[in-house]
């Protein structure tokens, strides 16, 4: 027999996972520590599982992840029927919360933003490949990210194809790679990459037939700083094919491979939720893609 969840043990559980502590839980919620203690716990009882990691900041468990993205979801659906019925009150903007990786977020994303009024937006920039744990987690209602099979409670359509391109300047080509076969060069050239899980360069390198980029590797953890670290020539880097372009044109960087690049498959994945904040903005991102990304 399936079991009712109080909707004020869900709600202490999310206030709890976003303010990090029971103690900052209580105050926002303006109940004692014992009151919020007791509500997880008899959540934790009534569905049979450990929600909470007692950990400074607390993490939901897996199990957890699921009644903070459900709360999130109620929260997110109250809002928009008191919005429709006009007794929002509060004049509260309604709040959309979206991971997106810094590549589109530094090239495409944005002007997706200006598409639809009467939002307020909160951003997290992550990995295109980790975007989707945090719609697993709760901690957003929407994703730009490279999984194709829809997170669980989620629906997906594809954005289209943000290409890649191998570049470096001149100097540093003539002087790394310059008369030697372009995989043995690039396993041993300086590199740039984004930060430690940015494998896309190596990625590049066994395409080749290599193991790896080289060693020497810069990172440089912005999409507008990776360019410059690239343009500065200390290293080479698979750049977005929009910001290499101008440089290209301007000989300021040089194709490494004119015949290679990569191409990343983009997803948008979001709440399944009949809610017309994020529908709407679903419409404004899907169309912003299908100006700026290749199909």
């Amino acid at each position: 027999m399936m079991t009712e969840l109080p909707l004020e043990q869900v709600r202490t559980l999310l206030a709890v996972v976003d303010e990090g502590t029971f103690d900052a839980a209580a105050a926002a919620l303006h109940v004692t520590p014992s009151a919020v203690s007791q509500r997880v716990k008899a959540l934790e009882q009534r569905t049979g599982r450990v929600l909470l990691q007692r950990t400074k900041p607390v993490r939901a468990t897996e199990s957890g992840a699921v009644l903070v993205r459900y709360a999130r979801q109620l929260a997110r659906l109250e809002r928009d029927a008191w919005g429709e019925l006009g007794l929002s009150g509060a004049g509260e903007p309604t709040r959309v919360s979206v991971a997106v990786n810094a590549d589109s977020l530094a090239t495409w994303f944005l002007p997706a933003l200006t598409r639809v009024a009467g939002l307020c937006f909160e951003l997290h920039r992550e990995d295109e490949d980790h975007t989707a744990a945090l719609l697993r987690e709760g901690l957003v209602m929407a994703a730009v990210t490279t999984a194709a099979d829809p997170v669980p409670g989620c629906t997906v359509r594809p954005l289209g194809r943000m290409r890649y391109l191998p570049v470096g300047t001149p100097e540093f080509t003539a002087a790394h790679l310059g008369g030697r076969p372009l995989p043995e060069a690039l396993s041993e050239a300086p590199v740039v990459v984004f930060d430690r899980k940015d494998d896309f360069q190596d990625a590049f390198v066994r395409r080749l037939g290599r193991d790896a980029a080289g060693p020497l590797r810069h990172l440089v953890p912005t999409s507008e700083g990776f360019l410059d670290a690239v343009a500065a020539g200390l290293g080479w880097g698979m750049v977005p094919e929009v910001q290499a372009r101008p440089l290209l044109v301007e000989d300021r960087l040089v194709l490494l491979a004119p015949e290679e690049w990569m191409d990343v498959t983009l997803y948008w994945q979001q709440w399944r939720l009949d809610s017309p904040a994020l529908a709407a903005f679903a419409d404004a991102v899907t169309a912003t893609a299908a100006e700026a990304l290749r199909r």
